[in-house]
Formats: structure tokens, sequence, C-alpha cells
């Protein structure tokens, strides 16, 4: 299910908000936590009601595994042992959805054998609920994690907000929220917000980021050849979809969650205002930068073992996050090409070398918009040839005015040049949701803002749109 879709809108979350609510205020507080993680699982399976089972499992044996860590007293165990077991039995979950049939094709592409491929579908968010249980995990290892119970734990894991696409979360920030018992009962304030959140997540994503998917998909998937022009406004659209789809729905998982008066953390801070690459993760997909820091750079070594492992660990931890993103060697480039650039840079400030902010925030933007097609691309021979293009191998079109429009079987596809350019002003120049919900106070003017803004997106509503990071 879709939170851009009239289901999800008009049937899946009001309901859900009226019977939670209505069963708090009986003060029937296990039903109601209960119905909550009956609908999240239903959620999830909308889309595919077999991987109930796998989901259920997950939940079963992390938090199995997560008890027996936290009261270790109660038998006579190997803690580190059961920890590994743990850890063993979520990567192998993760790489056969996700990996098996890569590795198959990467064998007969070797060794030139005829493997038959499994053709796994991999079940939606998989990364994202495996990530929060491994943190989990590790956390009752190091005996940070409090007791709580089995339906507690399965609606940490489940919340619908969250499940598909993040943010990653952590049990400390959630589980207090989950159990307190204020949180039970219907807040005005956090509807209203919630709902402005909710209103610009649903805006940038079916008016913003949904019109400029089909010139994407023109230069990356149709044109075999692009030129400059066509190549380097294929890239910023890319760019600018990939942003204003995942910022729609960050801002709307978060405003979902005020509904229900859970807070989830920021996962997304204007990226592209970024001065520098580490910036750049400091505000895009910002708890998978938290648990890639938390759970994979700092147990490698962080940089307490030396200069040149320090520069080691930061590229195996890009390495790693190219990998989690994707079963495709685009993404691995990807995370290889951040991993150096962020040497680079943390060699870069060890000299004190100082540039013009602008010029830095633009320097970062242009190498996030070149590392995005290789993001974007099917091959990593597709992506050299976006590339290529970019730099004038392909050919330079000069007439401007013939590259804003193409022919093709679905019709007549248009790009205006004024949308583009009013993505990087409210990219660059305009507060964000996060700054302007902080500053949120209900009155008339919020409200016409948000009716137009729900509507507008509402009656665009013409097709299933998916978001980019539901493949992840």
């Amino acid at each position: 299910m879709l939170f851009n879709s009239y289901e999800f809108l008009f049937i899946f979350l009001p309901i859900t908000f009226f019977v939670y609510f209505y069963l708090n205020k009986k003060r029937l507080i296990m039903p109601a936590t209960g119905w909550l993680v009956g609908a999240s699982l239903f959620f999830y399976g909308y889309w595919n009601f077999k991987y109930l089972t796998l989901i259920l499992l997950s939940m079963i044996f992390n938090y199995s595994i997560g008890y027996t860590l936290s009261h270790p007293s109660n038998l006579k165990i190997n803690r580190k042992m059961v920890f590994i077991l743990g850890l063993i039995g979520n990567i192998v979950l993760l790489s056969y959805y996700k990996y098996f049939d890569f590795l198959i094709n990467n064998i007969n592409a070797v060794f030139h054998s005829g493997f038959d491929t499994l053709k796994i579908a991999l079940p939606l968010g998989i990364s994202f609920f495996t990530f929060t249980q491994i943190a989990y995990l590790s956390d009752a290892y190091k005996k940070e994690v409090r007791e709580y119970d089995f339906l507690n734990y399965a609606l940490f894991v489940t919340f619908f907000p969250h499940l598909i696409a993040g943010p990653i979360l952590h049990h400390s920030e959630m589980m207090p929220q989950f159990a307190n018992i204020r949180k039970k009962i219907i807040n005005q304030a956090n509807i209203s917000k919630g709902f402005f959140l909710l209103s610009l997540g649903l805006f940038k994503k079916v008016i913003i980021a949904d019109n400029l998917s089909d010139f994407v998909r023109n230069i990356f998937d149709i044109i075999p050849n692009p030129d400059m022009f066509e190549a380097w406004i294929g890239s910023f659209c890319y760019s600018f979809q990939l942003y204003f789809d995942f910022s729609g729905y960050c801002d709307m998982a978060l405003g979902i969650a005020l509904l229900f008066n859970i807070v989830l953390p920021v996962n997304f801070n204007s990226p592209y205002k970024a001065e520098n690459i580490q910036d750049f993760w400091h505000r895009w997909h910002m708890t998978l930068s938290r648990f890639l820091k938390n759970y994979i750079y700092i147990p490698l070594g962080g940089n307490r073992k030396g200069e040149l492992n320090t520069y080691k660990n930061l590229f195996l931890t890009f390495l790693i996050g190219g990998i989690w993103h994707g079963a495709n060697w685009t993404f691995i480039i990807w995370g290889i090409l951040h991993g150096l650039v962020t040497c680079i840079h943390r060699l870069w400030k060890k000299f004190n070398i100082k540039l013009n902010k602008y010029f830095s925030i633009m320097l970062t933007f242009l190498f996030i918009n070149i590392t995005w097609v290789f993001f974007r691309s099917s091959s990593i021979h597709k992506a050299i040839e976006i590339i290529k293009s970019m730099i004038g191998l392909n050919g330079i079109n000069p007439i401007v005015i013939n590259k804003l429009r193409f022919s093709f079987e679905n019709g007549s596809v248009k790009l205006s040049i004024f949308m583009l350019l009013g993505c990087i002003i409210l990219s660059f120049f305009f507060k964000n949701s996060i700054e302007l919900s902080e500053k949120f106070k209900p009155n008339k003017i919020y409200y016409i803002i948000m009716l137009f803004l729900f509507v507008i997106s509402i009656l665009s509503i013409n097709k299933v749109s998916e978001f980019l990071y539901f493949q992840f």
C-alpha cells in the first residue's frame, strides 16, 4: 500500500486512526497496541500477503535473541555466540532475498556457467526492518536495552509510517514513546502539524517528483545515446526527482506518525545545501548515516587506530552503504565514489584549505548529481554512456528548444524548464519542511495552504507511483 494512494488516504489511515484512539479512550491499551500492530502488518501484507510470514518470523527470531541477551542469568550461555547467531540470521535473510540472484549472475558471467537464477522478489522494506533489528541486537548485547514485551517490540519494528522506506529506528527513541500513556490521547496540535507535513510530502511526491519521472525515464531508459544537453537535463531531473520523492516520503512518514502522537527521527534536512560530502551525509538519509556510523564505522575501529585505518574504515563503510542500496554494480560504484571523496575531504580538512561557501555548495552538488547517474542507471555501461554524453562525447545540439519535447509510444513528453528552475529554488533557497513545521502554528493561512496542497495532489493522483526508496 502506498501513502500516495486513495485506499491509504481515505480508507486505511482514517480507520486505523479512529479505531486506535477509540480503544485507548476505552482504556483498552493492549488491544489498541495490538490493533496498530495488526494494521501495520496489513499495510505491509497489502503488497504481497505471503511476506507477512517473513516479517513475523524475523521479529520472533530477533526478539528471542534480544531477550536471551538481556537475560543471560537465566541460562548458561555464551552471549557473544548468541549475538553472532543473531547477526548471521539477519545477514543471511537479507543476503538471500537481496543478493542471491546477483551472486548467481556474477558467477555465470565470470565462469561462463549457466546456473538459473531463482528470480527472487525483494520483500518491501526488508533492508529497513533488518537494519532496525540488527541495531536492536547490538544494543542488547551491550546491555543498553530495557525489557519490553513482544507486542511493543512488534510495534517498534512494524509501525507502518516507517516500515517500507525508513527512517531506520532506534529502540531508545521509539519504545518509550509507544509505552507513554499520554500519547494514547488525541492531540489536536499534533494532528494539525501532522496533516501539514502529510500535505507537503504528498505535494512533493505527486506534483513535483512524479512529473519529472517520465523525462528521467526517457533519458536513462529509452534514448540510446543522449546528447550533452539531454544528459545534463536528465541527470538534473533525476537529482530533483529523487530529492523530492524521498523528501516527500520523509515528510509524509513524519506527518502520519504525528497523527498517532509519535515523533519519528528526522531523516532529511536540505541535503543539496551541503557544503561538502560529509555535510551531505549529515543531511541525506540521516538515520542510515547514523546506523552506518554506529554499527559499521565505529566497530571497524573508527578513527581510533591511526590515520590509514581511518581512511580504510571510511571507505569500507561507504562501500557497505552502496551494497546496502541494491544488488547491482552501479550501487557498488556509487558507494566507492562516495567513499573515495569522503577520504579526500578528510585529507583536504587536514590541510585546512577553505573554499567559498557557495562554490563549495555548487561543487558538492555537481559531484552528487554525477554520482546519481550510477545510482539511477540499470548498468555500469549505461551509466558510462550518460557520463560520456555529459562531457560531450555523444555530440552537442545547440538548439535547446527542440530538446524540451520528445515523442515516444506513450505520447509527447514535455519538460518545463520552469519546473526544473523551481526545483532549484525550492531546494537551495527555501526553508525545508522541518524548519517550517518547527514554526508551525495552526491558523487560517496554514489551513488554506494545507487544503490547497492536499486537494491539488489528490486530484493529480492518476497512476500507481512507488516511492523510489521502496526498491531498497
